[in-house]
């Protein structure tokens, strides 16, 4: 007798694994067989534990490179619609493993489709590569596969994916113009402290009299940009790496985030982006059948704000407890206005909260798309007004001198 470790698909598309002790591999497959299921691998050992680790043992995660968020959004779509279209789950992430021309992401594919085919849940197999599958994806793709809707959570992700791709695009499309500003009036500053003010300060030098306190303190920065400009170059480098250690830490970035929200303008516009994603992450769950709590747990972990995710958490304990939605969140007043509490307070008791959170989500979206443009009109003169006064401070600066110059060559 044998001992043959196993790899089957069973009717409904799920993997299994398990041992088989016979007299040989025609016997094991025999045997296999009537259990109704369709033998994927098999093979003979004498450690059947060994085997059966084997046989379940998917790429390290610490092989695969990362891929783009593009790639991953299209693996979920075409993964929900070879699954709507009745392809078992193993064929499916066969198929999407074969077909990929990207090589991280066929070697990905590879080691999701062989944790599958080893007895893993897809979402454990996702686990194994978090650069890619993010705790929120994760989470639904658990509700999916507990709930029997695995290809409807797929389609939900894939949506919510390219919405909040949109989203984010917009964002960082808003924010060209004034980085760019900012940009260049770092180097018109530093080209008036190195190739400007030191032709004045020769001038300046010959009368040998005291100047303004203001042509000092510019004199002085420019001697500092241009002699010493490593050592300047390192303190605002080390600066900028003690605030990213800062934001790192879960103090830190609460801090931040503290800062951010009471920010004028901005504030509104980070409250109202993390809101979107709530809303529209807390309908796409709701209406895909999973229970309400944990629908809210999810949608929580898509806020992507602690200082407001917390709030939220407080208003998933007063669900448990018992109270209505719309009531819980009413105590978060940051991130959900009255307004909101009272449409969902509508929807619940109409039974179309799903629906009307989806709603709220695109309308606050184009309310967002607004407030951006706005953001954008607002920080355009005023870095405008910052480039000028910080230009015209230099010039008049260093004209100072001139104005007096009878005086300083008495």
């Amino acid at each position: 007798m044998s001992v043959f470790a196993y790899t089957a698909m069973g009717k409904d598309g799920r993997m299994t694994s398990g041992t088989l002790t016979c007299d040989n591999r025609a016997a094991a497959l025999s045997q296999i067989g009537r259990q109704g299921l369709l033998p994927v691998k098999i093979e003979e050992a004498k450690d059947a534990k060994a085997a059966l680790r084997k046989a379940q043992a998917a790429i390290p995660a610490n092989r695969v490179g990362k891929v783009s968020a593009k790639i991953v959004e299209s693996f979920t779509r075409e993964l929900a619609n070879l699954l709507s279209g009745g392809v078992p789950l193993s064929r499916a992430l066969s198929l999407l493993k074969r077909e990929a021309s990207n090589p991280v992401a066929k070697a990905m594919w590879t080691g999701i489709h062989d944790s599958v085919n080893g007895g893993k849940s897809l979402a454990d197999a996702l686990a194994d590569y978090p650069r890619a599958f993010s705790p929120v994806y994760l989470a639904m793709i658990r509700a999916g596969e507990a709930g029997g809707f695995l290809d409807v959570v797929l389609n939900q992700i894939a949506d919510f994916r390219t919405r909040e791709s949109d989203l984010k695009g917009k964002v960082k499309a808003a924010m060209i113009y004034p980085c760019l500003l900012g940009f260049l009036a770092v180097a018109v500053v530093i080209f008036l402290l190195t190739f400007f003010i030191p032709q004045f300060k020769g001038i300046f030098d010959q009368f040998g009299a005291n100047l303004p306190l203001l042509t000092q303190i510019i004199i002085y920065a420019s001697n500092l940009v241009k002699h010493d400009g490593i050592i300047v170059a390192g303190v605002i480098f080390a600066i900028v790496i003690a605030i990213k250690r800062l934001a790192s830490t879960k103090a830190g970035r609460r801090r931040i985030e503290m800062i951010t929200l009471t920010a004028p303008l901005l504030g509104k516009v980070v409250s109202h982006f993390a809101l979107v994603r709530f809303a529209r992450m807390l309908g796409t769950l709701v209406g895909a059948g999973v229970p309400l709590v944990s629908s809210l747990k999810v949608a929580r972990e898509a806020i992507g704000n602690e200082v407001l995710a917390e709030t939220v958490s407080h208003a998933i304990e007063q669900v448990q407890r018992g109270e209505a939605l719309s009531k819980a969140l009413a105590s978060c007043p940051t991130l959900f206005p009255p307004s909101v509490v009272e449409m969902v307070a509508v929807a619940e008791e109409t039974a179309r909260l799903d629906k009307e959170l989806v709603r709220l989500a695109g309308t606050y979206e184009v309310d967002l798309d607004r407030q951006l443009r706005m953001l954008v009109s607002v920080a355009e003169p005023l870095m405008l007004f910052m480039m000028a006064g910080i230009i015209g401070t230099v010039v008049i600066g260093m004209l100072l001198p001139i104005f007096n110059l009878s005086d300083i060559v008495h």
